[in-house]
């Protein structure tokens, strides 16, 4: 039986056994990517309370680190530095095992950045702009033509390489990755005004009153904390910067607001293929970070995480695949609209719209809704948990409730105000960490 061209080429990438990312080219070659990864990131709450946020599981198998790293990889940028302070063991840790394959002797790497006290102040990093400062002789040493900042704690797919050459044929002095936001949400970030030659013309740190775009007025223009510098403007800007008292030494604050009327500086929108605004998450709260997961779980969702041509890079133990076993009238395992990673055992449970990592083991009789149980959860029998996060390593006992009386949820774990349950092993009187 004949197949249609569109499927012939569909199966031969398929059947292909390597990724192909984008060519390095010299442009590539000349740029040195530095992701900020060392926030404390305290509105995820207990989340963070162990692990720098950008080492929180994210998507089934992931760390939400993966995703910038992922997509300089697929952008052909491969000398990475990874400035690392808030609680970085686990994460530092799964650098070293997912991000080693990088070849140093031909320039590729991903370098972590430890904050080290390396100025004569001998302090933490103050600031994002302050990150960099403290390493400048680092990057000196690298030599760039071009520095791209990103943060590493957002959840989206992105060719830098296209935002790197709009910055290069601008001549723009530093340019600012932008998305179009809701107005009401856009008081948790940086909101810009542009005018028809994307030059930026305003730029304030999460207004109480976002101003809105021209001719959209639900509308505001935020920026992803993605910047692009040319770098001799990137180093005097911060040797500035460093000397001025009562700066924060953020580029968010204080960098940007006061050099885009000093220099040239350029809005980059992130948009998708057919020129809508692209797939961008902030996943700073716990609701925040519990939708982004369950938007994973839609029959159509808008991250693919399926897309062969641009696959999310991150270390995986050896595990077999997912088990569902039984199929009695009430003790079925099975999964309707969800995500099971390897390693789990579905023992008689169901789960409808649900994320499950990897290593967890759910038995007979349970119903997990809506839910994002991360890796080597442990769910006893005849529970019913719903619009709950349950962290690392909980152990869930028999006939447990959760999701279905808020109010003596709140007794024992953290309730958020749209009625997301997180539980973690010390909620649940397992010192795992102690």
């Amino acid at each position: 039986m004949a197949i249609t061209v569109e499927q012939e080429m569909q199966q031969k990438k398929l059947y292909r056994y390597y990724t192909e990312p984008l060519a390095v080219t010299e442009l590539m070659r000349k740029t040195l990517v530095l992701v900020l990864a060392g926030g404390e990131g305290s509105r995820l709450k207990n989340l963070t309370k162990w692990r720098a946020k950008p080492a929180v599981p994210f998507g089934g198998k992931y760390r939400i680190i993966d995703f910038a790293l992922s997509n300089c990889v697929n952008s052909g940028l491969r000398r990475i530095g990874v400035l690392t302070q808030y609680k970085s063991h686990s994460l530092i840790r799964h650098l070293q095992r997912a991000w080693s394959f990088m070849r140093a002797e031909i320039g590729e790497f991903v370098e972590i950045l430890p904050a080290q006290q390396r100025t004569e102040k001998k302090e933490w990093y103050k600031g994002t702009a302050d990150a960099l400062y403290q390493n400048l002789d680092i990057l000196r040493r690298h030599d760039p033509e071009y520095v791209i900042v990103l943060g590493g704690d957002h959840i989206y797919s992105m060719d830098y390489s296209a935002m790197l050459l709009h910055h290069m044929q601008t001549q723009a002095d530093f340019t600012v990755g932008c998305i179009e936001v809701p107005r009401e949400e856009a008081s948790e970030f940086g909101v810009m005004s542009i005018d028809d030659q994307m030059r930026i013309t305003q730029f304030t740190e999460k207004p109480k009153h976002p101003e809105a775009m021209p001719g959209k007025p639900d509308t505001a223009l935020a920026s992803m904390g993605i910047y692009v510098f040319s770098t001799q403007f990137l180093y005097s800007i911060l040797i500035a910067d460093a000397e001025v008292d009562g700066s924060t030494h953020d580029f968010g604050r204080d960098i940007i607001p006061a050099y885009i009327y000093k220099s040239r500086a350029i809005a980059y929108p992130f948009r998708d293929a057919s020129g809508a605004p692209g797939y961008w998450r902030d996943v700073g709260t716990v609701y925040s970070y519990w939708q982004a997961n369950m938007e994973l779980c839609t029959i159509d969702p808008p991250l693919n995480l399926y897309n062969t041509d641009w696959p999310i890079w991150t270390y995986q133990p050896q595990s077999p695949p997912a088990k569902f076993i039984f199929d009695d009238e009430n003790r079925r395992g099975q999964a309707i609209d969800s995500l099971v990673s390897a390693g789990c055992i579905i023992s008689g449970a169901k789960l409808k719209r649900s994320m499950v990592f990897f290593g967890c083991t759910i038995h007979e009789c349970s119903i997990i809704k809506d839910s994002v149980i991360l890796p080597k959860v442990s769910i006893g029998r005849n529970c019913r948990i719903s619009r709950a996060i349950i962290d690392k390593a909980t152990v869930i006992p028999d006939n447990t409730v959760i999701g279905e009386d808020l109010e003596e949820d709140a007794k024992h774990f953290l309730v958020t105000k749209e009625g997301i349950v997180l539980v973690t092993p010390e909620m649940m009187g397992q010192n795992l960490y102690r």
